[in-house]
């Protein structure tokens, strides 16, 4: 099964197309000419959205399962097509987008399961006690009801898993709450793809055809409508500091300000304790080759820093052998590729930065580079905490378990942090925990953050700048909560009650 993208947005059922066009720009293949969203666009989306949140999110669970279920299902049959395209738009490996394909449906068939059991509505009930003294408590409900409308920003490092079907959209759609979906320009025809996925399942279904719609391209002026339309109720986004903070803003400078979730990234901080070390440093060190290089390193949970204790060296030797072994990966966009490369010389000239291992990189092509600094720089130049988006690591040699605990105290929040440890690192590692359970939404203890669960228990999101909404997950069945609020029913008849209750 082959496709070739028609280019068109997806506005409240119908294919629309405009006089402007971008082309896309392949890593491999054929480039396709898309037309530009526009803020006109924009209004026809959330209009159509508001007018879908009326049956959509009054809509019984079982029947909203149904369509996520269907969406998978429907994104399963396209998917030999999608792989093929999105392949060719991203330059991610087969497996890869495979691998995602799965992600992607098995995280709409899991918030279907999820919404049908009821849990996440924290449904409860505090009988009325007219007898009370000194006063009657009146009957009251509690239950968590859709906000309305969404804006979904589609990333560019997962074209699947977080884009146009991914899990912000999946969450929303989930919580009763139509989507209006910003496509990102990486893979305009990956997403066209899975949006017309998504449209044969509303026909299935007999879904608002404005429960869902997709605007491809367009500069800021149509992130800008997007965010501050005054029928969108809340935000999901993944992707840069800049951009995100950027939307973060104007989403607070509305006249009713409106949540935003983004998802910022962070540099996943590992602290290496030292018995660990002794005991499997050299296995250490190339595991975190593997983890810091997969997928060209452009994963928010890359562990771009390793902390470790004097001694440590089989742990940096192996790491550096096995980096240095690696060839070039192809990156997402030419801009990401430039970012990398800028981000790496910055790295490279910080205060008492030693380089390890130097690459030349070109293009759109990226290699690994390994730095190293004492605790004491990295302290005092606080540049070398920011994200480098690509497979760039940096050893920190702290000099004893104070220095270890400063560069914890230091950190910004975090997606993960992660300890690597043995038995006899118990006490070490025990003095960190409070340090690094409040800079990070994810603790992990011997292993690597790259690869996130979909399950009811994982939390993808952290103190800023990782997250602009420390309380909320963008992974796992929790992120519904980030589109539902808790309403209180005072003394109302079981027969003006939402469904279910």
């Amino acid at each position: 099964m082959s496709f070739k993208p028609h280019g068109k947005h997806l506005i409240a059922g119908e294919w629309v197309a405009n006089e402007r066009t971008f082309t896309s720009d392949p890593a491999h293949g054929p480039a396709h000419e898309f037309s530009v969203g526009t803020p006109e666009l924009v209004g026809q989306a959330c209009e159509a959205a508001e007018a879908a949140f009326w049956s959509f999110g009054y809509s019984s669970r079982q029947d909203r399962a149904a369509f996520l279920h269907a969406i998978a299902d429907e994104i399963e049959a396209r998917g030999e097509a999608i792989t093929e395209i999105g392949t060719q738009e991203t330059g991610l490996p087969v497996a890869r987008l495979q691998g995602e394909r799965g992600r992607t449906t098995g995280q709409l068939r899991l918030f279907a399961d999820h919404i049908v059991k009821g849990d996440y509505l924290d449904q409860a009930h505090d009988p009325a006690l007219p007898d009370r003294a000194p006063l009657p408590r009146p009957d009251l409900k509690l239950v968590q009801r859709p906000i309305g409308p969404v804006a979904v920003f589609g990333a560019s490092n997962f074209p699947l898993a977080f884009s146009t079907a991914g899990g912000d959209t999946a969450a929303a759609l989930a919580a009763g709450c139509p989507v209006v979906v910003k496509g990102h320009s990486a893979h305009p025809g990956t997403g066209e793809i899975v949006a017309e996925a998504i449209h044969a399942a509303i026909q299935k279904t007999g879904m608002h055809p404005g429960v869902f719609s997709l605007i491809q391209g367009g500069k800021r002026d149509v992130g800008t409508a997007l965010v501050q339309h005054p029928l969108i109720r809340a935000v999901g986004f993944t992707g840069s500091l800049g951009g995100g903070r950027a939307l973060f803003d104007l989403c607070a400078s509305r006249p009713e300000p409106i949540p935003f979730f983004g998802e910022l990234g962070s540099v996943n901080p590992m602290f290496m304790m030292p018995e660990a070390i002794k005991a499997r440093g050299a296995d250490m060190g190339a595991a975190w080759a593997g983890s810091l290089s997969i997928g060209a390193g452009q994963f928010c949970t890359n562990p771009g820093i390793a902390v470790v204790l004097p001694g440590a060296d089989a742990f940096t030797s192996a790491a550096q052998n096995a980096l240095s072994e690696m060839a070039g990966q192809t990156m997402l966009t030419d801009g990401i590729a430039d970012a990398y490369r800028t981000g790496a010389a910055r790295i490279a000239d910080g205060s008492g930065v030693s380089e390890l291992l130097g690459t030349v990189s070109e293009g759109r092509e990226a290699k690994p580079y390994l730095y190293q600094v004492s605790a004491k720089d990295w302290l005092a130049d606080h540049s070398l905490q920011e994200e480098v988006f690509g497979p760039l690591g940096i050893v920190v040699v702290a000099q004893n378990a104070d220095e270890m605990a400063a560069i914890a105290k230091a950190l910004q929040g975090q997606l993960t942090c992660t300890i690597h440890m043995d038995d006899a690192d118990t006490e070490l590692a025990k003095g960190l925990m409070p340090l690094i359970e409040r800079k990070a939404g994810r603790i992990l203890v011997n292993g690597f953050p790259t690869g996130v669960e979909v399950a009811d228990t994982m939390v993808h999101g952290g103190p800023y700048p990782a997250s602009t909404n420390f309380g909320a997950t963008s992974v796992g069945t929790l992120s519904i909560r980030r589109f539902v609020r808790p309403v209180c029913y005072q003394n109302m008849p079981d027969t003006l009650l939402p469904d279910g209750f």
